[in-house]
């Protein structure tokens, strides 16, 4: 019987600058969504909740609040970028370049821009990369520059950490 440990992702020795990413998931917004996370983190910009008021602004309607859009493009492009990261480092030149509208669709890709040997960790390497997010009629709608510290494949800090079953290995 093979076991196929509890593992996803990429390390460190898998990127190599250029390679380019379409991350697989895409991600419906919906009102709750937009609503809940502007409630969550206390946006009390009515653009992003009062359809009323919003209906006086330059877009006629709700504008998905642009920490929601952050968060959601870097969820998208975990399981390809960071699934085996240990750190984040940095984001920058993040740009917000087209606006999100309930009921959009985010897809996100990123291409890999630089890697390095860490060197305060030799379990660990540093990946920078450019993330952009899509809607879905293709329009850029953020992008930024990241850096994160990932694990290298021989580091042991993932392996081993599902549980063992007190009554034993799966039997068929």
């Amino acid at each position: 019987m093979t076991l196929h440990e509890a593992r996803i992702g990429k390390y460190y020795e898998d990127f190599e600058p250029g390679a380019i990413y379409q991350h697989p998931f895409g991600r419906t917004i919906s009102e709750a969504d937009n609503t809940w996370f502007t409630l969550l983190t206390l946006n009390t910009n009515q653009n992003h909740f009062n359809a009323d008021f919003a209906a006086r602004a330059p877009y006629g309607r709700i504008i998905v609040n642009s920490g929601l859009t952050v968060a959601l493009v870097l969820g998208l492009s975990v399981i390809d970028m960071s699934q085996t990261a240990l750190l984040n480092l940095a984001w920058t030149d993040i740009k917000l370049t087209h606006p999100v509208f309930v009921g959009d669709t985010v897809y996100a890709e990123s291409i890999v821009t630089d890697k390095r040997e860490s060197k305060s960790r030799p379990y660990a390497g540093i990946l920078s990369c450019r993330t952009r997010g899509l809607n879905q009629d293709g329009e850029e709608i953020i992008s930024w520059n990241r850096t994160v510290m990932l694990y290298k494949r021989d580091a042991p800090h993932d392996k081993g950490y599902f549980p063992t079953a007190k009554t034993g290995p799966m039997q068929p």
